[in-house]
């Protein structure tokens, strides 16, 4: 795998490197991050935070928060596949925007790529709600990728606030056993505002993604959204999307 480019920067070693067209993002080791443009579909868990806005009752997000940019993997898939009216991304990270910006292409006229604190920016955000809220807020400890903020009752809460009546909320953990003990789902006075949780996973990685709908999805108008998509389209030889998907 070619280095395209590094930086060290407050102790932490940036990296840049491709395999054939595909770039990744690593951070002291850590991977965040990929995308080819010739091959949107990644085959990976980032697949799994884009599926979710195709079982939204109108098909397709408006307006789409992402908290945790990344190398912006999921704002090029969001673009490529649903086109988005406004796409605000959260990242605490500037080097990570930078990457977004210069290497990964994230940058375009319905994006918005905001420098600053996850928890802070959402506490003070007193705008429109989103039709889907992203968190993929992940950092690293001693070379493992885990969660930067706890989804105890007050972060659901405040995710919660900024959603739409018909929107979903997607959220990356590293486990589905950590899904699973999430105030999100556990706590009744919470998950009476779920219509429908899904947990979506895909081979070689122990994240799981949860799924969290205001409105009770079609899940047969979702299948058929998927298969609209030729990349999307599992009953294809050359489709990279592997995932499962199940009920909480």
């Amino acid at each position: 795998m070619a280095l395209r480019w590094l930086r060290h920067e407050a102790g932490v070693r940036y990296e840049v490197r491709s395999a054939g067209g595909t770039l990744r993002l690593y951070s002291n080791g850590v991977f965040h991050s990929q995308y080819n443009p010739a091959q949107p579909v990644t085959g990976s868990v980032w697949d799994l935070l884009l599926l979710p806005a195709f079982a939204l009752p109108a098909g397709r997000p408006a307006r789409v928060l992402l908290l945790g940019v990344g190398g912006g993997a999921v704002i090029r898939q969001l673009n490529t596949f649903l086109s988005p009216d406004l796409i605000v991304g959260v990242e605490l990270n500037p080097v990570h925007l930078e990457v977004a910006h210069g290497h990964f292409g994230a940058a375009a006229n319905n994006v918005c790529l905001l420098e600053a604190d996850a928890r802070q920016w959402l506490a003070a955000y007193r705008g429109p709600s989103f039709d889907l809220v992203i968190d993929d807020l992940f950092g690293h400890v001693e070379g493992e990728a885990v969660r930067a903020i706890a989804v105890d009752t007050g972060w659901c809460r405040e995710l919660m606030r900024v959603l739409s009546p018909e929107g979903a909320l997607v959220m990356n953990f590293e486990s589905e056993r950590q899904l699973r003990r999430a105030a999100l789902w556990r706590e009744p006075p919470l998950r009476r505002h779920w219509a429908d949780g899904q947990v979506l996973t895909t081979p070689h990685y122990e994240n799981a993604i949860g799924a969290f709908f205001r409105q009770m999805p079609d899940w047969g108008d979702f299948e058929r959204r998927l298969k609209a998509h030729p990349e999307l389209d599992a009953r294809r030889a050359h489709c990279r999307l592997r995932y499962h998907r199940k009920p909480l």
